[in-house]
């Protein structure tokens, strides 16, 4: 719904002016199955660019039967109608109305967030105002209508458009060709209306004996709003939901939010209970068949993108085919332009419709938390985004976290057991394959010493292997013999000297069956052409195709590894480290015991996620006992394996649990590298529900980790109470003073960055060219 606030990228301009002569390949008879606003708009659209055009557009419902009530566009999307089709342009303007507030009320707590810029008309309406422009161009429109079989239309067309929605029979038919994915989600919801219009984008939480049900709202004319009203699948069914009709279901509805709606009723129309389908499809074109809007992609509604994404599809798609010579590059271009656009609409939807889903997880959270949660749920709006449409509303969210005037929430203090961070970034351990014999040399000296003085809080070393046999790669870094422990402590004494008040912490780890693998620049996870040593694991499994094979470990194997770890502790605590962290995530030897993917045993160590878990617990309970009671300890885990059958969510929230009842201060939460065949779900800050969940349900401090790339990212996480830490690897590779600049650059000076003392010359942002210089003055004042 929120299709206005922090979209990105740009709507395509279908312009009018040159274009390739028609060919063959040029479609001039052209015929569109769907009659929703992306068909319309297209066929309005090629119509006007090309008046030569035979344009016929099927729809099976009567002209006034629509799904839905309000449709919400962006001043992005609204810019591209108006260049392309001012007419459209200027009667969709007569009919929007306009409003900048988002109000979240939460447990009879109202929050109101400004300067979000919504425009929103009737669905009605804007098929009536595409219709008329059809007509006017000369488009044959035919309602109550089911269109041709569309492989019959191929042969007697020479484009086919299929608009034909979310159960496209198009996409179905080709069903071979597109390869369609279709996600069932987990909630169920209803569209209404109201008839008086919401002075504001309304959210409000209903905590019922049933479950939590929420209702999303926003005007579309003066007197009229879309109300939505959602809940998950189990509380539907708890409210009896399923047995009722929808009369009843649009009366309970309305006396449930009776607050929100101040006592009036709701109407359905055509609407009826129906859960939410996220479709992608791996092509969009077939011959000279084309996918649009919903058929080809669904984005979830509370961003707000499905008609958004239709009319710039179809702008672009009448684009690409007036600049293109033939149809088949004109696809082609079609697909290549808008294919990352939608994708990462997808991203965000899915984010907001998951955060919707475990909507639970976060009632927990203070009301003005709560709603900047809300506010950030898809990415796309930040903390700093937040902090430009609305002050007064961050500022205020700032102040319950804890911020000090002036100060970012990444720059604010944490304490894990006796060692106080001094701000939330974390330097994530990277492995980078540069040590001989396991020890640490200059190249670790000058890596690790560098990001200490760039002014994060804490700083960890890559993963340090207990044994010779535990190496991921001979340039392994270890912790089994006394030279290790000497060369590391040459590095902590640096970084305590030169960096003070900047902890450094270590990971130990073991490699498993994933060992013995050549550095990831010269093959990832490729054996060694020669030299390898023999590998152990919970099971016998190859980490893929021509890996090694490893040994199941033995009950006394299990001791020595056990006693491997117990003694490298030792020795990181007399090399001076301020905080450990055991290594059980990434498909590692102990991340070996947690996934049923990877661990296949009949005894005491395999079976349920118990048992799964009785070997990396009694690894932690052996090192916590000999690791100084007063220095902290965190457990990194992959709380998902991304493939069928793995560790899920659930057990990543029992592992959590049951690390923190044996003492982890903090859960390190990433994901996956367990299994070779997995599918992850890459994205902005993809991982961060993960910790987010940990956090609310196994009531520990969590580190976030995974695509974090800016500070905007770091304070808005923070801030929504999504973690407690943020933990960066690459944003360090490219920069080993990221957080010293994110200081300068968010114009901070205070405890929770310093600045070495020979580079505090350089604790300002330097000037980029000439454009930053002082303008003179060139005219005069009346």
């Amino acid at each position: 719904m929120a299709a206005s606030s922090g979209a990105r990228g740009t709507a395509r301009q279908a312009t009018a002016g040159p274009r390739p002569p028609h060919d063959d390949n040029h479609p001039l008879r052209v015929a569109i199955i769907g009659g929703g606003p992306g068909g319309l708009y297209t066929a309005a659209l090629l119509k006007r660019l090309d008046p030569a055009r035979d344009i016929t557009l099927w729809e099976r419902n009567a002209p006034d039967e629509t799904f839905g009530f309000g449709v919400v566009l962006s001043d992005e999307t609204l810019g591209g109608i108006e260049h392309a089709d001012p007419q459209v342009h200027t009667a969709l303007q007569q009919h929007f109305v306009r409003w900048d507030d988002i109000d979240i009320v939460h447990r009879n707590t109202r929050h109101t967030s400004g300067g979000h810029g919504f425009a929103a008309l009737g669905r009605h309406r804007l098929l009536a105002i595409l219709h008329d422009r059809c007509r006017a161009l000369g488009v044959e429109l035919r309602f109550r209508t089911e269109a041709p079989d569309p492989a019959r239309l191929a042969e007697t067309y020479d484009l086919v458009v299929a608009a034909d929605g979310v159960h496209s029979t198009t996409r179905e038919t080709f069903r071979h060709v597109f390869r369609p994915r279709v996600t069932t989600h987990r909630c169920r919801y209803i569209w209404l209306a109201a008839d008086f219009a919401f002075d504001a984008f309304r959210f409000e939480i209903a905590e019922t004996e049933h479950g939590v049900m929420q209702l999303h709202g926003y005007p579309f004319s003066a007197d009229a709003s879309t109300v939505i009203v959602e809940m998950r699948e189990e509380v539907w069914r708890a409210a009896g939901f399923d047995e009722t009709g929808t009369t009843e279901s649009v009366g309970r509805c309305a006396k449930i939010f009776a607050d929100a709606l101040g006592g009036r009723p709701l109407k359905s129309g055509n609407s009826a209970w129906t859960t939410f389908r996220t479709v992608v499809n791996e092509r969009w074109s077939h011959g000279n068949i084309v996918l649009l809007g919903d058929a080809a992609h669904t984005a979830h509604f509370s961003i707000g993108s499905g008609t958004k994404l239709a009319v710039e599809d179809a702008l672009a798609l009448a684009a690409c085919l007036r600049e293109q010579p033939t149809l088949d590059t004109a696809l082609a271009a079609y697909e290549t332009e808008r294919r990352p656009v939608v994708a990462s609409t997808q991203r965000a939807a899915r984010a907001s419709l998951e955060w919707f889903e475990n909507l639970p997880l976060h009632l927990g959270r203070p009301p003005r938390q709560f709603a900047f949660d809300l506010l950030t749920r898809s990415r796309r709006v930040t903390h700093d985004n937040l902090r430009l449409r609305d002050p007064r509303f961050t500022e205020a969210v700032e102040r319950g976290f804890g911020c000090p005037p002036g100060t970012p929430p990444m720059f604010t203090p944490f304490r894990l057991r006796g060692l106080t961070l001094r701000n939330r970034v974390v330097v994530s351990p990277m492995d980078m394959y540069s040590a001989v014999d396991g020890v640490p040399g200059d190249f670790h000296l000058v890596h690790l010493g560098s990001r200490a003085l760039g002014g994060a809080g804490l700083l960890m070393t890559e993963m340090v292997c207990v044994s010779p046999e535990g190496r991921i790669t001979p340039g392994c870094a270890g912790l089994y013999t006394g030279r290790q422990t000497e060369a590391w402590r040459r590095i902590t004494d640096f970084a305590h000297a030169q960096a003070p008040g900047t902890a450094i912490g270590v990971q130990l780890g073991h490699s498993g069956r994933k060992g013995s693998t050549k550095p990831m620049w010269e093959g990832m996870d490729e054996p060694l052409d020669d030299g390898n040593w023999p590998l152990v694991a919970a099971s016998p499994l190859p980490y893929r195709p021509g890996s090694q094979v490893p040994r199941e470990l033995s009950r006394a194997q299990l001791t020595d590894i056990r006693e491997q770890f117990t003694a490298a502790a030792a020795r990181a605590a007399r090399a001076g480290f301020d905080l450990l962290e055991l290594h059980c995530a990434h498909g590692y030897l102990l991340s070996g015991f947690l996934s049923p993917l990877t661990n296949h045993r009949t005894d005491a160590y395999g079976g349920s996620w118990e048992k799964r878990l009785r070997f990396p617990l009694e690894v932690f309970d052996a090192v916590r006992a000999v690791w100084p009671a007063e220095r902290p300890m965190t457990v990194r885990i992959s709380a998902t394996d991304w493939a069928e059958g793995g560790t899920t969510a659930e057990d990543a929230v029992a592992f959590a649990r049951a690390f923190a009842a044996h003492g982890a201060d903090a859960i390190d939460v990433s994901t996956g590298q367990v299994v070779a065949d997995e599918k992850p779900e890459f994205g902005r800050s993809y991982q961060s529900p993960f910790a987010d969940r940990v956090r609310g349900e196994a009531g520990i401090p969590v580190i976030a980790v995974g695509a974090i790339s800016s500070w905007d990212d770091v304070n808005s996480l923070l801030l929504a109470g999504r973690t407690d830490l943020c933990a960066l690897a690459r944003p360090h590779l490219y920069d080993p003073h990221w957080t010293l600049h994110a200081a300068a650059e968010q114009g901070y000076e205070g405890p929770g960055v310093v600045w070495p003392a020979p580079y505090r010359a350089g604790s300002r942002r330097p000037p980029t060219g000439r454009g930053d210089a002082p303008k003179p003055r060139l005219t005069l004042s009346d």
